[in-house]
């Protein structure tokens, strides 16, 4: 069969002959290409002196914990919001290292992601089964990855324990294999309720099958990571190496003795410049979340400008900022440096290579992928020039582990920061009395940090 083509739709020999004529006529493209076969993309693409350039020192520094490490694990939400929690426990009992249980809060995220999950299927029973909806629930029902609400929720509801009081396990570092098992049991517990519900089953025996779904996840849980405690003993030596014990405490009191931030004056405020999300409104995210009856996942839009005052005037005041960025984006790992135009990767291919922040998002080349903490910023002049950030993949990357970002990275690249409401401009505060625009869950915004 043949089909009726515009002459210019194919690849025509003309074409191809144009091509190689094209880069006949640039000789040193053969060079590059040859350091390129050799050596790879990044290394000659990498600006020496931009990353000469990028310090690892600051103006302003707030002092935290050693570098932790989420190893094989998509759990940097996780970690980013625990290394936060801790700074106030490490300086209210004079501890110089001090970790909270990252494996005890991925218990319960996970746990409570099964629940969401089958509680989703539950509410889309009317829902085709390879309509977009159901078929997005059943891509990714059980991943790592979070958000910043989501994070307060756990902490809320459970409470945080020391690291030595649930340490890691086998599966909590290395979660891929765990994950899939999981993955899959929750797949097979969607088909089972979908197929009772066209049984005819009612809701609620539906939700008592539920429930010993919920049993056995627990049971499969406990299994790969441990079962969280209900009470524990708090042990330590200060910095002077006196000794102190704390005896018979709940999570829920070691967050509220030992931590003592009031995680609901703290809002997520995110700058997409994409035409369909305005500045100066809030955004949720359909079927986004973890606890069910918890807190929905919210952020304010704003500026880039205003983004970037906010995490300024709240480092510049001595406490660190939880954010989400696209870490993969002209970074440098060995050194730790995120820098734009770190790659001039458009001389070594011979094409321009650029679009906007907002076409990124708008056409699926960025979105936020990982969290980290903001611990320094260096002013000059009233403006910042560059960023320091603690990291979760352990000592061997950057400063032992600190990364540098300059700040027109931020710019392009920086998606979301988590500060006090009292930082904002007063209508921006206002803003969050407004009813939140709903954005449906295969958004950009409603990707998770890993």
């Amino acid at each position: 069969m043949s089909v009726d083509l515009d002459r210019r739709a194919a690849v025509s020999n003309e074409l191809l002959a144009a091509c190689r004529d094209r880069y006949a006529a640039r000789p040193a493209q053969r060079t590059l290409a040859n350091a390129v076969r050799k050596s790879g993309i990044a290394a000659v693409a990498l600006n020496q002196d931009l990353l000469n350039s990028m310090q690892h020192t600051f103006s302003h520094e707030v002092k935290g914990g050693p570098i932790t490490n989420q190893k094989q694990s998509g759990r940097c939400w996780m970690f980013a919001g625990l290394n936060t929690l801790r700074i106030p426990v490490m300086q209210k009992l004079g501890l110089e290292e001090f970790e909270l249980s990252q494996a005890y809060q991925m218990f319960w995220d996970k746990f409570e992601k099964a629940n969401y999950f089958l509680e989703s299927i539950l509410e889309t029973l009317s829902e085709p089964l390879d309509g977009r909806l159901v078929a997005w629930l059943l891509a990714a029902p059980l991943n790592d990855g979070g958000q910043w609400d989501m994070f307060v929720n756990l902490v809320e509801k459970y409470g945080v324990v020391p690291k030595w009081i649930m340490p890691e396990s086998f599966h909590s570092s290395q979660s891929r294999g765990m994950n899939s098992l999981l993955t899959a049991k929750l797949r097979e517990d969607a088909a089972r309720l979908r197929a009772r519900h066209a049984g005819g089953a009612s809701i609620d025996a539906l939700r008592e099958e539920k429930e010993r779904m919920l049993a056995e996840f627990y049971t499969a849980l406990v299994t790969f990571l441990g079962e969280p405690p209900e009470r524990f003993d708090f042990e330590y030596r200060d910095k002077d190496q006196a000794f102190h014990r704390e005896q018979d405490l709940t999570p829920l009191e070691f967050l509220k003795r030992h931590v003592g931030m009031d995680l609901r004056e703290y809002v997520s405020v995110i700058n997409a410049p994409t035409a369909d999300k305005p500045y100066g409104r809030t955004f949720t995210v359909k079927f986004l979340g973890n606890v069910k009856g918890g807190r929905d996942v919210l952020y304010l839009n704003v500026a880039s400008e205003t983004l970037r005052q906010v995490a300024m005037a709240q480092l510049m005041d001595g406490e660190a900022v939880w954010f989400g960025c696209d870490v993969g984006q002209m970074q440098d790992r060995e050194s730790g440096t995120m820098a734009e135009g770190l790659y001039d990767y458009a001389s070594v291919v011979g094409m321009p290579v650029g679009m906007t922040k907002a076409e990124r998002l708008d056409y699926g080349e960025s979105l936020m992928t990982h969290a980290m903490v903001f611990t320094g910023v260096n002013v000059v002049d009233g403006r910042p020039n560059r960023w320091r950030v603690e990291n979760s993949w352990g000592t061997e990357n950057g400063q032992k582990g600190f990364f540098v970002m300059s700040d027109d990275w931020f710019d392009q690249y920086m998606y979301q920061a988590v500060v006090k409401r009292s930082y904002l401009p007063q209508e921006l505060v206002s803003a969050f009395e407004q009813p939140p625009i709903e954005l449906p869950p295969w958004d950009p915004m409603g990707s998770l940090a890993d």
